[in-house]
This record gives C-alpha cells, sequence and structure tokens, in this order.
C-alpha cells in the first residue's frame, strides 16, 4: 500500500479499526463519510454514497481503496429496502470503480459480505459453493462483486472482493451487540445445545486478510472467504458472554422446540403487522441453525493467520460494552 489510502465507511464498526491499523503503519488515510465525523483519519470526505454524486478529487493521490461502505442486511420489509441495496451497495460501488480506474488507483479491495453467497444449511462450505442468495440484500453484494472483478479485468487496477462472516470485537454491532445487551439484562433465554456451528471473525484478522489482499499480486480479481480461527454452536457463545458478564451459568434450557414455535407465532405476528417479528421463524433459524464456511484458500494462498478466538476476545467487547461513551478499540 502506497502512502495515502482511502477507506469508505470509515466511521463504522470495521471501519474505524482499519483507519487506526493504517495510522499504526504510519499510512495517510482518507476517510469517506455519510456525515461529518472526528476519527482516526488524516482528512474526511462527506458524501451519502447512493444518494449524492461523488466529490471530485475524491481520489486524487490515493494508492488504495478499501471499500467497506455499504447498507447492511436489515429488518426491515424488503420492498422497503431494495432501492437502498440497489443504490448503496451496488451503485455506489460501481461508481467508485469508475472513479479509481479513472485516477489509475493501483488496489480496490472491497468488502462485500458471506451473504453473497446462499445459505448453506448444515454443510460447511468454501468459495466453491456457488450458490445464488434468495434475498435482495445478498443479490445486491454479489452483483456489486463481479463489479469489482470486471473493473480488474483490463490489468490496471488490482481488485479483490472479501465475504467475511459474522465479525466481532470491540464496537461490535448487530446480532451480537443485541446478544449481549439481552444476556446482560437478564433477557437471553438459555439457548440449548442443538450442536449447530457457526463461523465468525475477529476483526483485526479480517484487517490483516484485507492488508493482505490489497499487498499480494495473487489476490488479484480473487473473491475470498475470511472467517476466524474457530466455529461455535450458539449455546457455546451463550455460555461465554454469561460468564463474561458474571452470570451464573444455569442448567436449564429453553427447548428447541420452543423457539421454533415461537418463530411461526412471530411470523403470525408479522403478517398481521405487515413488517417483520424480531422473533420469526428467520430468526430462530439464525438462533439455531448453522452458518459454516472455511477460509482454507485465503490460507493457502496469501498466507493468512487468524490469531483471534471468541473465547479470548471476549473480555475486551465486555469491556468496552461497559464504557459509558462506547467506542471501537
Amino acid at each position: 500500500m502506497g502512502p495515502v489510502v482511502l477507506v469508505t465507511g470509515a466511521a463504522g464498526f470495521i471501519g474505524l479499526h482499519m483507519c487506526r491499523r493504517l495510522k499504526e503503519r504510519s499510512i495517510r488515510v482518507r476517510a469517506l463519510l455519510r456525515s461529518d465525523f472526528s476519527g482516526p483519519w488524516d482528512e474526511s470526505v462527506v458524501c451519502r454514497l447512493g444518494e449524492e454524486s461523488l466529490p471530485q478529487g475524491l481520489m486524487d493521490g490515493i494508492d488504495t481503496v478499501f471499500h467497506l461502505a455499504g447498507v447492511a442486511h436489515s429488518f426491515k420489509p424488503a420492498q422497503e429496502m431494495e432501492h437502498v441495496y440497489w443504490n448503496v451497495n451496488l451503485k455506489a460501488t460501481e461508481a467508485l470503480l469508475r472513479m479509481a480506474g479513472e485516477a489509475q488507483v493501483k488496489s480496490f479491495i472491497f468488502f462485500s459480505s458471506i451473504k453473497a453467497m446462499a445459505e448453506p444449511g448444515d454443510r460447511c462450505v468454501d468459495e466453491k459453493w456457488d450458490a445464488i442468495p434468495d434475498d435482495v440484500y445478498g443479490r445486491s453484494k454479489r452483483e456489486a462483486e463481479q463489479r469489482v472483478l470486471a473493473a480488474g479485468e483490463s490489468g490496471q487496477l488490482h481488485v479483490c472482493n472479501l465475504r467475511p462472516v459474522l465479525v466481532y470485537g470491540p464496537g461490535v454491532k448487530g446480532n451480537l451487540l443485541r446478544m449481549m445487551k439481552a444476556i446482560d439484562n437478564n433477557r437471553f433465554p438459555p439457548v440449548p445445545e442443538t450442536g449447530n456451528r457457526r463461523s465468525l471473525v475477529h476483526v483485526d484478522d479480517l484487517i490483516q486478510a484485507a492488508f493482505l489482499s490489497a499487498e499480494n499480486e495473487d489476490a488479484n480479481q480473487r473473491t475470498y472467504i475470511v472467517t476466524g480461527a474457530g466455529d461455535y454452536s450458539t449455546h457455546e457463545l451463550y455460555q461465554c458472554m454469561c460468564t463474561a458478564f458474571g452470570k451464573r451459568a444455569v442448567q436449564w434450557t429453553v427447548p428447541a422446540g420452543i423457539f421454533r414455535l415461537t418463530g411461526h407465532a412471530g411470523d403470525l405476528i408479522s403478517r398481521i403487522m405487515g413488517r417483520p417479528f424480531l422473533m420469526n421463524t428467520e430468526a430462530v433459524d439464525r438462533l439455531l441453525g448453522s452458518a459454516c464456511y472455511s477460509c482454507d484458500r485465503i490460507r493457502k494462498e496469501l498466507g493468512y493467520a487468524p490469531k483471534r478466538d471468541f473465547l479470548s476476545a471476549i473480555g475486551e467487547m465486555v469491556e468496552w460494552y461497559r464504557k459509558p461513551s462506547k467506542g471501537a478499540g
């Protein structure tokens, strides 16, 4: 990576960690933000991707782009989110690629999502599992990946897609943060051991993968799944969080059948309300089902070696969570 790097989505969970790691390498960081925000970067540009045109000069002097900005998977009805997914996840990526090519940027690393692949069920899959996702969020990410690879066909721009699994670490958001809050407030039911396996990756390991992808020629026009050092059942994650919060481990669990009945009831409530209910069959499937992936390709081709595991990281996550004013580590 050269002296100036552009990070889109710099104010997000992963983006803040990325910018800090870049600064530790004495690399100048230009942050692309949706609103003005002070953070670990040298300069910032404000632009609402998917809603506004890219500012002139955004890519001036840029060597590498880490494109993290995007709209995450939402619980809102698909019809409310469809245009947002396509505008932000696809069209904004296309615009960034065009500008990067015109400015002769060297490398473009796209943070896609494991949701760019269809759910694998009980299998543990790698990049050969090429099934197309059936939801608009996953399809928008998959289409953006294709545009990234196409932009690298000329040989002028080094491109790589990363498909991270669920990312954790201090500053975590989404389902893991909701789970932490519920456990802290004694509102998360004891999950049974179903033998499911869920792949996670620590934010530091994901950043390691991003740096390797930007610096290694073998990563050009490749798509990599990025996972961490281990897979976990939901029951293991629950017990680990309880211990980290100083909660006494319970000796009973709610049967899986009760969870599934609750999910079906949530589906009924969703139909009545006209919008997704928090606990529906999709949520129960995520809770009790598997989402297992292999990162063997990036290990073999780039020498990626994840160093963090959830059991050793949960302490720092709880410490961050308990801070009066939370911020990424």
